[in-house]
C-alpha cells in the first residue's frame, strides 16, 4: 500500500477566480469546467510547476491565519513582487534576515503566501 499527495486545495468564495488568480501568479493554466463553485490547475506532469491545485466554494469566509502556505522563490524579488501585486496579492510585510530576503503577501481572498529570495 501507498500513499501521496493527490491535491491542496483552496476554499474560496469564487473558485474561478482564485484560480484564476494562482495561474497567473505561477505560470500554469485553469483547466475546462472552471466556475464559480470549482475550479482547478492541473498537476505538472514534469513537477516543476507543482502539483494539482483545487478550489472551491465555500459558504464561510476566510477568519484566521492559514495554517499552511505556499514559499515561492525567485532570483528577483521586485519583479515578481510588483507582478504579483499587479495580479491582486496585496504585500502584508517584507523581512531581510540573515542574508535572506522574503515578502509577505495575501492573494485576493486573503490566504497567504511568502516571495523568498533565491540564488541566482
Amino acid at each position: 500500500m501507498s500513499i501521496s499527495v493527490l491535491a491542496i486545495s483552496f476554499d474560496a468564495h469564487d473558485a474561478g477566480q482564485l484560480a484564476h488568480f494562482w495561474a497567473e501568479a505561477l505560470h500554469r493554466t485553469v483547466s475546462d469546467g472552471a466556475g464559480e463553485d470549482f475550479a482547478s490547475l492541473a498537476a505538472d506532469p514534469d513537477s516543476q510547476l507543482g502539483p494539482l491545485l483545487m478550489f472551491h466554494k465555500v459558504p464561510e469566509g476566510k477568519t484566521a491565519k492559514n495554517r499552511v502556505h505556499f514559499d515561492l522563490q525567485t532570483t528577483d524579488v521586485a519583479t515578481e513582487a510588483d507582478r504579483l501585486a499587479n495580479l491582486g496579492a496585496k504585500q502584508t510585510r517584507s523581512l531581510a534576515e540573515n542574508d535572506n530576503r522574503w515578502i509577505s503577501f495575501v492573494d485576493p481572498e486573503g490566504n497567504e503566501f511568502d516571495l523568498v529570495a533565491g540564488r541566482p
